[in-house]
Parts: C-alpha cells; structure tokens; sequence
C-alpha cells in the first residue's frame, strides 16, 4: 500500500488511483532561465523516483512533463546573449 503526504490535509493518505491499471501523472517541470541550481533538481528527482516506483506497483504509469514556460524572464535572458 503506497501512502503519501496530503498537503492540504497535513496527513500521509492512502493512494488511490482513478485507474488501477494505467496511472497518469503530469509535473510541472522547471522554469530555467538562469544557472542551473539545486532547487531545480529537487522536483526531477523526486518525481522520478515517485514515478519508479509507482511503475513497480502498477502495470502501465504514463509521465508527462514540460519542461519550461516561455515568459517575458527568459526571452530578456536570450536576448541578453545576443548582445555579448
């Protein structure tokens, strides 16, 4: 039985699945628009071994993540090595 932290109830929950069968999780990935740090990585690893484990337990998981938004911050960072 795979228990997680419900955040809005401040209590680990049983987890039950929609579809015991197939189990879909979409991540909202980083939003990089600066030096790589490790808040970064802290999503992609927990997710990842959320994932890997959740395909341990069940017969078919699909992961969907994006991996960035393209906001005003990042279109002045691009524009700034233009102009180096």
């Amino acid at each position: 039985m795979l228990k997680l932290f419900n955040t809005l109830s401040h209590k680990k929950e049983k987890f039950i699945p929609i579809n015991s069968n197939k189990i879909s999780m979409y991540v909202c990935g980083p939003t990089v628009y600066n030096d790589i740090h490790i808040g970064n990585a802290r999503s992609i690893v927990v997710f990842d071994v959320l994932f890997r484990l959740l395909k341990e337990l069940y017969p078919e998981v699909v992961y969907v993540r994006n991996i960035t938004d393209v906001d005003d911050k990042i279109i002045v960072k691009a524009k700034s090595y233009t102009n180096q």
